[in-house]
């Protein structure tokens, strides 16, 4: 067991923790222990020196202390990274539909109580990504307990491969890497990183070692149903398509035709082949969409009249936030403008900056710069595997919007 040494914070600082939030800056840290090193874990008290929680402490992050545990009674072994582990899946296993569980998100970070961390589930390969050194430093503690707590409920785990080749880890003082994570418990025989998935139906590769992010975006899973539920008879556009899941699910569900657009030359083939393996009529088309969709305008084109927008997160901080605006706003304003009378937009934004409030604004006055008015079918977020903590607005980024223009 580690002898926890304590940190003590602002009154402020109190306050938000004791509200739920698990974040503490360094400002506002008002004293500490001697002799703390970067990854420990801390006790943090307020400043009348009551217990509140304890944390990960590291200099090196603008968030310098993570709370994971507010019970002053926790002992952090390994049983108690186990039960951390057995909380996310029986989460998930409640949540969840039971032929989706295959592909999800076992662990969301702090909506789970684990600072830093994202593990997703495809198939019997699990996928991990540690930003937070202080879980860097338990990793093995809570890998290997959620391997057995896998297994304990018949559900296999054949290898676990690290994608921690994100540059926020040199924000934490860690190296960049990829490769397997090495267990007892896993034989080196079992290793790979090509898994096929089923999500809605349709079957994909997923690469973990080289796909985007883990391997697959899987937030996405509902939405991407409730966008196929009126495509039949629809001539689709899937903007920013990557895997090309929105455009297969609309296939799926019935669209008279649909292309699937992105700028990356290995996003169309990836597109092209998982509609090719599922025997679904999708043409892939490398554009840039900005440009394709202001040609489409320009020349007075509506062939489609179902258009389906999911770019990437126009911008990762609050001092970016008013650009990115105007790029929500540009690819809504025109694609609105193809649109005809009668047509269906789907709308996202993947990014936390760019709050619910802020991208309903730029919705309407991208309607109204073209002149149309929408009729709202429906409003989604996220999927149940990537929990909203309401006490940690950060946890929630995903906005996902069906209109119809009339």
């Amino acid at each position: 067991m580690e002898a926890l040494k304590t940190v003590t914070i602002s009154k402020r600082a109190e306050l938000a923790a004791r509200g739920g939030h698990p974040w503490i800056y360094g400002s506002e840290i008002k004293d500490m222990d001697e002799g703390i090193a970067p990854g420990d874990m801390v006790k943090v008290l307020s400043s009348k020196g009551k217990f509140v929680g304890t944390g990960f402490y590291n200099p090196h992050s603008k968030i310098t202390i993570r709370i994971f545990s507010t019970n002053a009674n926790d002992r952090f072994d390994e049983a108690f990274w186990k039960r951390r582990a057995a909380y996310a899946v029986d989460y998930r296993l409640q949540v969840m539909r039971k032929e989706d569980y295959d592909c999800c998100r076992l662990v969301f970070g702090e909506a789970d109580q684990l600072p830093g961390l994202t593990v997703d589930r495809f198939g019997d390969v699990l996928s991990v990504q540690v930003l937070s050194l202080g879980m860097e430093k338990r990793k093995h503690l809570f890998l290997d307990g959620l391997i057995e707590v896998l297994r304990e409920r018949n559900l296999p785990v054949s290898c676990i491969y690290e994608r921690n080749d994100v540059k926020i880890r040199e924000l934490e003082g860690m190296e960049q890497y990829k490769g397997f994570y090495h267990s007892p418990l896993l034989a080196p025989e079992e290793e790979k990183t090509l898994v096929d998935i089923v999500e809605n139906g349709i079957r994909y590769t997923v690469d973990v070692e080289n796909g985007q992010k883990t391997g697959f975006f899987l937030d996405q899973k509902f939405n991407r149903l409730a966008a196929a539920s009126i495509a039949r008879g629809r001539h689709v556009l899937d903007c920013f398509t990557h895997t090309g899941a929105f455009a297969l699910n609309a296939a799926k569900g019935g669209a008279a035709s649909v292309t699937a657009l992105d700028i990356s030359e290995e996003a169309v083939h990836m597109a092209a082949h998982n509609g090719i393996i599922n025997g679904l009529p999708i043409q892939a088309v490398r554009a840039d969409v900005f440009d394709f969709l202001t040609e489409l305008d320009r020349t007075k084109n509506h062939e489609y009249d179902y258009i389906i927008l999911d770019p990437p997160a126009f911008t990762k901080s609050g001092r970016t936030v008013h650009e990115a605006f105007r790029g929500y706003k540009e690819i809504n304003y025109r694609a609105m403008k193809i649109l005809p009378r009668g047509g269906y937009l789907a709308t996202c934004s993947c990014s936390h900056f760019m709050g619910e409030e802020l991208f309903v604004k730029m919705v309407k006055e991208a309607a109204r710069d073209a002149g149309v008015t929408l009729r709202q079918i429906e409003f989604r977020q996220q999927a149940p595997d990537h929990p909203i903590l309401m006490t940690v607005p950060e946890t929630y980024y995903l906005k996902f919007f069906l209109f119809q223009i009339i």
